[in-house]
């Protein structure tokens, strides 16, 4: 991305896994940060403002926050929070046993829907158990296995995630769900140069009716809506964030004129690509 002043690029993490204690290292406290991994936040209490892409949230306790890859994030300075934040990547997500797939793309795929987490008193002292345990095996003395450790840690903190917000667990292993999972990870890698929804169907070797009829039952959403969102949230990004003209972002996404993105845009959006972007440009960012 062409960045504007103040954007800045998360920094690698070794092994590709981090776990911090919030209270001694807020993440993206200065500047707005453009995600390279995707990012848990658990608030045991603080307040302020968490910044993520166009949305402000303000900061409560006991609430869960998920950030996914490519995600633009900053809290505010004012800020003061204690819990824990934890960055993974796709290489260290390898590692995690296959049967929490399903909960990884179920919220990290479509992160926005899934931004803000509310557990209630009993789940939240159960993640408090859990993020505890796994920083200490963080903290701890290198051993043989040690990622293999963490993985299985963080494999039961996605389940019980998912399972606040989305699904219940024994609808994760149906064949709708697992090729709806297919579908958003093809999606998350794919939608900058496939739009329309016969490209992915063909992809899955299924109809596209069938895959918008699976994608309402287990989104509430047609496969054209959910596309089409995945598309409109990287383009309110770049026009937000980056200093590109509306033409190298049609370029970007795919599109084959700057008119024809401007029209997709405003349909679902009902604001031009112009006039979005002319909201931001006197706020500082």
């Amino acid at each position: 991305m062409k960045p504007v002043s103040g954007i800045v690029t998360e920094d690698a993490i070794h092994h590709s896994f981090s776990i911090k204690r919030l209270e001694y290292d807020i993440p993206y406290s200065g500047d707005l940060v453009r995600l390279n991994y995707h990012h848990i936040i658990v608030i045991e209490n603080g307040k302020g403002v968490l910044k993520i892409d166009e949305f402000s949230f303000d900061i409560k306790d006991q609430e869960i926050f998920l950030l996914a890859k490519g995600q633009i994030c900053r809290f505010e300075n004012d800020a003061s929070v204690c819990g824990y934040h934890i960055s993974f990547g796709d290489c260290f997500w390898e590692r995690v046993p296959s049967s929490a797939s399903n909960c990884k793309a179920v919220l990290f795929n479509n992160a926005a829907a899934n931004q803000k987490l509310l557990p209630d008193g009993v789940e939240t002292e159960e993640f408090l158990r859990l993020f505890t345990n796994l920083l200490t095996e963080y903290n701890a003395d290198s051993y043989t296995n040690q990622m293999d450790v963490l993985a299985a840690y963080l494999k039961i903190i996605m389940i019980k995630l998912a399972n606040i917000k989305i699904v219940k667990e024994e609808t994760f292993d149906t064949q709708d769900y697992i090729i709806y999972r297919k579908f958003l990870e093809l999606l998350s890698s794919q939608y900058r140069s496939l739009h329309a929804v016969n490209d992915y169907s063909e992809r899955l070797n299924i109809t596209p009716r069938r895959l918008s009829e699976l994608c309402k039952r287990c989104a509430d959403k047609s496969a054209k809506e959910i596309i089409n969102g995945q598309i409109i949230a990287e383009a309110k990004r770049l026009l937000q964030f980056s200093s590109y003209s509306v033409k190298d972002i049609a370029c970007q996404l795919n599109f084959a004129t700057s008119e024809q993105f401007s029209h997709f845009f405003k349909k679902n959006t009902e604001i031009s690509p112009v006039h979005y972007r002319s909201k931001f440009i006197h706020i500082g960012i």
